[in-house]
């Protein structure tokens, strides 16, 4: 028997079109009406054979937030890499560019650097 599960995201814009309050909701993991300050979604077009996003973040995210919403998201993509690919080398050195740019941005404690 097939199921069926579904994530929803609202997203209040202002009179500019711009990101006010990100929320969203998936019920198959008991996530509900939660805040985000951002999203990075991206799709895979067969069609196309090619990635389509969308990036979005709210005015209150902050820079440093920011830098570290994409330090996290290199680090998981490269999770996603070796997990769907098996590509272990590959994904250490997605790894190793995440430990740089953390060091170079100063993201990360002295001890972790």
């Amino acid at each position: 028997m097939k199921k069926e599960s579904s994530i929803n995201l609202r997203v209040v814009l202002d009179e500019n079109k711009i990101p006010e309050q990100i929320r969203w909701d998936a019920k198959e993991s008991n996530v509900n009406d939660q805040e985000a300050k951002a999203i990075i979604l991206s799709v895979w077009d067969p069609k196309e054979n090619n990635s389509l996003r969308i990036d979005l973040w709210t005015k209150q995210m902050t820079v440093d937030e920011m830098k570290m919403f994409i330090h996290q998201n290199i680090l998981l993509m490269a999770d996603t890499l070796q997990r769907a690919t098996g590509e272990d080398k590959m994904a250490e050195m997605m790894r190793d560019f995440g430990q740089y740019y953390a060091e170079k941005l100063d993201l990360l404690p002295p001890e972790q650097q």
